[in-house]
């Protein structure tokens, strides 16, 4: 899932960032094409300009002395309001004299931002509104012939031109670049997802590793990633070395003090009468049971730090109802055993006997003639009938793993809300008149504890008690 994730935020990131670069690529060449069609369009509008003034500053060739021309050869500045016009303005004549082209008709030409009265060559262009609302592009130039005069000529063509232009390659460069879009997004979702593939294979493998179905990471890996599978190997191996490390160090804690606590009880044992040994006896006892009790949960808290075991629960259920059937024959309890063909645990074989057994075997004691034992693979920990729930850790009922539940039945007398609570006390027994020391249900609870499991008392639909062990599966 986090492979996922970050191929998915790879790809919005690198769809993003080509989008934006696209977009403003797209801007930036169809802003300069405008300015391409527009310098373009001004070089056709300067011919026309060159011309009039041509004509203006020979006379002779304009017609007999006449500084205004008649027509510069163009059909287009024939037509009435065609959005192609000429005019020429006399400028040193108290009322400026104007000669135009024949398409503006009756109207007149706009004049650019400027003092068009001033007597130097300057050049202006740009844009103006011209007869009907149209939008021309004008370019105008004074001139100053001296003693003949000095004029403002002015050239505008229909700007629409331009727009059109413009737009017509605006819809070209839309149209590839959306095909462009496109190619790049698939060959960027490719590239991701091949480019991710070797952390998919490395997060499949780590799980596989976590489930107990494999041991270390293996297989060929890119240069990128081969140090990082490296790494994770030797983690693994360390953590193995610490945790077998750890266990010896416990077996040898347990064997230094099983021989003074020996020695003390015997030695109390030995001065029976004596009140201060009855009471080293008695504390000698508590020591010892503690001892063992604290020993017991660093032994599994050590191997639980190991990664990966899965143990199989349908051969260890029916092995166990085998061996029940067997201790209590003589009493001819039926064990009904209903278990699916693979159902795992996720933990030591030797833990899941025990808890099972303490289970099964407290149900025979207490059975009249039955004990139903059913096997449940569930995809989340959600899936557990109520009851009277035992202690359990925090993370006993995370919903988004999977869970084995083992349900064990009998057609006994059943306990009450409250003796269910008494029960998982360790070295509680509701009844004395039955064997053992009472300890069967506090060993289960402790165990399944340090596994994230969960212990649930209720009724049996058979009529007696149930208990339910809920279990991190495989």
């Amino acid at each position: 899932m986090r492979a996922n994730s970050l191929a998915l935020r790879l790809f919005i990131w690198a769809a993003g960032w080509t989008l934006i670069i696209l977009i403003v690529t797209g801007i930036a060449l169809s802003t300069l094409y405008r300015h391409a069609v527009e310098r373009a369009f001004d070089r056709r509008l300067d011919v026309y300009l060159r011309t009039l003034v041509a004509d203006v500053a020979s006379p002779e060739e304009g017609g007999g002395g006449d500084k205004f021309p008649q027509s510069i050869g163009e059909p287009l500045f024939e037509l009435p309001l065609s959005g192609w016009y000429w005019q020429v303005t006399r400028l040193d004549t108290k009322t400026p004299q104007v000669r135009s082209s024949r398409s503006l008709w009756d109207s007149a030409l706009p004049h650019l931002d400027g003092d068009s009265s001033a007597a130097d060559a300057e050049y202006r262009q740009g844009y103006a509104q011209g007869p009907e609302g149209q939008n021309l592009r004008l370019v105008e130039r004074n001139i100053d012939l001296g003693d003949e005069g000095k004029y403002l000529i002015e050239v505008a063509g229909d700007a629409s031109e331009i727009d059109d232009e413009t737009r017509s390659f605006n819809h070209v460069i839309g149209a590839t670049f959306a095909g462009l879009t496109l190619a790049l997004l698939l060959t960027t979702a490719l590239q991701v997802r091949f480019g991710l593939a070797p952390l998919t294979r490395i997060s499949q493998r780590l799980a596989a590793i976590r489930s107990g179905r494999a041991e270390r990471l293996e297989g060929r890996f890119p240069v990128e990633i081969a140090p990082l599978a490296r790494e994770t190997n030797a983690l693994i191996d360390a953590n193995r070395e610490i945790v077998e490390r750890a266990r010896m160090h416990v077996g040898n804690l347990a064997h230094a003090l099983k021989t003074p606590l020996s020695v003390i009880v015997n030695e109390a044992a030995a001065r029976s009468e004596d009140p201060l040994a009855q009471k080293v006896r008695e504390q000698a006892e508590i020591m010892r049971d503690q001892v063992s009790r604290q020993l017991e949960r660093a032994r599994l808290a050590a191997r639980l730090t190991v990664v990966g075991t899965l143990t199989d629960v349908p051969p260890v259920v029916t092995a166990l109802a085998r061996t029940m059937e067997k201790l209590y024959r003589d009493r001819d309890i039926a064990i009904a055993v209903d278990v699916p063909e693979h159902a795992f645990f996720r933990g030591e074989q030797q833990d899941l006997e025990e808890m099972i057994g303490n289970l099964v075997d407290n149900g025979c004691k207490w059975a009249q003639s039955r004990v139903a034992i059913e096997v449940i693979a569930d995809r989340g920990g959600d899936a557990v009938d109520k009851g009277q729930h035992m202690p359990k850790s925090g993370s006993a009922e995370d919903g988004d793993k999977p869970r084995v539940r083992i349900i064990v039945d009998d057609d006994g007398p059943g306990l009450s809300p409250v003796e269910r609570e008494q029960a998982a006390l360790r070295g509680q027994r509701l009844d004395e008149t039955k064997p053992g020391s009472g300890l069967g249900l506090s060993i289960v609870v402790e165990l399944a504890n340090l596994y994230s499991g969960a212990l649930t008392l209720g009724t049996a639909p058979i009529g007696g008690l149930r208990a339910e062990l809920a279990l991190p599966g495989g």
